[in-house]
This record gives C-alpha cells, sequence and structure tokens, in this order.
C-alpha cells in the first residue's frame, strides 16, 4: 500500500493514547479520537496533535474514512463501535477483554469474518522479550516435552480504588478479564498449543468501593481515593467481579502427544511474599520467568540440574519497539504486526477475534463453574 493507513481511536486514555503511540509508530496516520466527553477527548486530541475530535462515534467514522478502528475503551463499551467499525469496513484492533460476555465476542467474531476485515486482539504481553525467548527455547527443546506450568501473581491493590468499570461485570471489569487475558495468551503462545479443558473458582473480597467523580485515565484512578473514607456523605458501589481467581486447565501442545497441566493463579488483592512468575517445566527441564506476566529474567533448569539466568538473544533485543513502558512495547510489538499483515506482508500469527472469543467463552465458563463435591465430614465416616 502507497499510502499511510488511517487510524481512528475510541477511547482518550491510557491504553487511548497509548495505541495512538504504536500505530504512530507503525506508521499509520491517526486522524481521529472519539471519547465520552468532549472537553477531554478535545483536549487530548489536541496535546497529541490529533486532527479530529469528537462524542459521535458513527460520524467520526463517516469523517475520517479510516482504514482501522482501535477500541481502547472498557470491555463493556466495545460492542456497538465494533459492529459499526465492521459495517463500515475497518479493520479492528481491541484491548482485552473482547467483550463483557462470550455471546456477544462470539457474534463480532462471526461479523468480521463475514465481512473480511482483520482483527487483532491485545492480550499482548505474549510479545515481551523473555516471553519470546521461553517460547523459542521450548520450539528448540529445552525443557523436552512441556508437562505442567504455573502461572502465579499477587497485586495487592487497593481497595479503595474509586469505584468504575473494573468492578462491574456489564462493563467487562474482573481479574478474568484484565489479568487472565494475557497469562492464558502468554502460556498458549510459548507451549504452542490451545486450551481444551478448564475449571476453576473466583472469588470478590473487594464487596464496595468509594464513587468518585472526575476519574477518566485508568492509570492515575489511585490518585482520587477519598482521604476521608469514613465521611457519611461518601457514596459506595458494589463490586460483582471476581477480584481472585484459581483455574486449572489442560492445553494441549503442538510439541507433546499428552495434555499439559497448568495452573493459573491471581490474587488482586493480597500482597506477595516471593516474586510472582511463570515456570514451564518439562521431561528434561524447565523454564522460570520473574514477573506476572514474564517479563523478568529467565532462568533454565537442565541437564546439570542448576537453574542458570540466561541472556536475552541479540536479535529479541533488535526486535523490541523502542519505547518506555512493558505495556506499551507490547502493543508496539502487535501494532506492527497488525499494520505488516494489512499491508500484505507475511508475519507470524497473532492474536485475532478468534482467540478474544474464545478467551470471552472460557472467562463465562470459569465464573459460572460449579466444580466441588462435597466430602464426607469426620463425623460421618467415623460412624
Amino acid at each position: 500500500m502507497d499510502r499511510k493507513l488511517k487510524v481512528l481511536i475510541a477511547g482518550t486514555g491510557f491504553a487511548g493514547q497509548g495505541h495512538a503511540d504504536a500505530f504512530r509508530g507503525a506508521g499509520a496516520e491517526v486522524v481521529g479520537m472519539v471519547g465520552r466527553t468532549d472537553t477531554v477527548v478535545r483536549d487530548v486530541a489536541a496535546k497529541m496533535n490529533i486532527p479530529y475530535a469528537g462524542t459521535d462515534w458513527q460520524a467520526a467514522l463517516e469523517v475520517c474514512q479510516p482504514d482501522i478502528v482501535t477500541i481502547a475503551t472498557p470491555g463493556g463499551a466495545h460492542v456497538a463501535p465494533i459492529k459499526q467499525a465492521i459495517a463500515f469496513g475497518c479493520h479492528v484492533f481491541c484491548d482485552k477483554p473482547m467483550t463483557h460476555s462470550g455471546e456477544t465476542a462470539i457474534e463480532l467474531y462471526q461479523l468480521a469474518q463475514q465481512k473480511g476485515v482483520k482483527t487483532a486482539y491485545a492480550a499482548s504481553f505474549r510479545y515481551s522479550p523473555s516471553v519470546l525467548h521461553a517460547k523459542r527455547l521450548v520450539s528448540e527443546g529445552a525443557i523436552g516435552e512441556p508437562t505442567e506450568v504455573e502461572s502465579i501473581s499477587h497485586f495487592n491493590l487497593d481497595r479503595n480504588i474509586p469505584f468504575g468499570w473494573s468492578h462491574s461485570k456489564a462493563a467487562g471489569g474482573g481479574r478474568l478479564n484484565n489479568n487472565f487475558t494475557h497469562s492464558l495468551s502468554i502460556v498458549s503462545s510459548v507451549i504452542g498449543g490451545e486450551i481444551r479443558k478448564v475449571v476453576g473458582d473466583v472469588r470478590d473480597d473487594m464487596g464496595r468501593a468509594p464513587i468518585v467523580e472526575g476519574v477518566h485515565n485508568f492509570m492515575t484512578r489511585r490518585d482520587f481515593i477519598p482521604k476521608d473514607l469514613s465521611d457519611p456523605a461518601l457514596k459506595w458501589g458494589r463490586s460483582d467481579v471476581e477480584w481472585s481467581y484459581t483455574v486449572l486447565a489442560h492445553f494441549q501442545s503442538n510439541v507433546t502427544a499428552k495434555p499439559v497441566s497448568v495452573l493459573f493463579k491471581h490474587g488482586g488483592l493480597v500482597p506477595r511474599f516471593a516474586d510472582d512468575h511463570i515456570v514451564f517445566y518439562g521431561t528434561t527441564g524447565a523454564i522460570y520467568l520473574k514477573g506476572h506476566y514474564g517479563s523478568g529474567q529467565l532462568s533454565h533448569f537442565g541437564a546439570d540440574q542448576k537453574w542458570t539466568d540466561l541472556p536475552l538473544p541479540q536479535d529479541i533485543i533488535d526486535a523490541n519497539p523502542d519505547v518506555q513502558g512493558e505495556t506499551e512495547q507490547c502493543w508496539h510489538y502487535l501494532v506492527r504486526e497488525f499494520v505488516k499483515d494489512i499491508n500484505g506482508e507475511t508475519v507470524a500469527p497473532y492474536p485475532t477475534f478468534a482467540e478474544g472469543s474464545q478467551y470471552q467463552q472460557i472467562i463465562d465458563l470459569i465464573r459460572s463453574s460449579d466444580c466441588w463435591t462435597d466430602v464426607p465430614s469426620i463425623g460421618r465416616l467415623r460412624k
């Protein structure tokens, strides 16, 4: 394609601004931004030198005539603008979660397939350099055949973060939508497989959160925590989503005949004692990735029966986008692949609405899972 691809953005916060930078980094032209609040969207667009700013998505599509739209709003607000964009013939880049339910995610996937537009789903921490390194090592046989994986994280989030989309199932909130999606994508990418069976347990430890006006950017929400939480005039919103989860899954890997057992454990409100981590175990070794999304140091356990820190290969270093922030680097990487694909270049498979719709169905299954079996009490056994 000789001309630059034109991009229209839905969302003015951290993700919207990050997507704009990523598409510009990939050589596209950001032609417009749409937000809920007129003053906010005009201010952000002006600061980022985006020519069009507005609050009407359909009008923006007609005025800006984009090739690509990027959806950077909370998951509960994704369905309508994506439908409109697909009907307009736009390629769609969507941040996670894809939507608030498996049913709506399937509908969007099918609409995109019918229209023939390309899609990208930004469960994108699979592109952190250490995860890419782990993927290479597993494919080269560094741990033999994968047998099990554990993905453990503890975020210790403040319980008094102002009430918002993250507390609401209908708005696309919950830790499964906003943490598990990345972890699932990482495991799928590294072991080269697809989830086949799943069971899980979720827990809402939050209960309620203070309602505060003026929060527009997810990354600055802590700045709005009320100073006096005992103020009788303070209003509270009720959480209806999980803040902790435990998920057991079977993956069918491309490099082993037997299913790979995977444990995903996340505590959104609990403190960590040791490092968050992801570990890939195999028949002849293991790979340890430090950090909740495995973006820290990679260590390998091999034939010498010792853990050894391995340096990143130079080609992975060179391919890593030169931007600040892990989230931003991963957005840039995926956007680069997406733009290349739209322009007709050959790229490796990347997450699309196929993965996004499957992930939403999996989340629905976990939330509705009733896997418990009653155990006879000791008293009943003694009788």
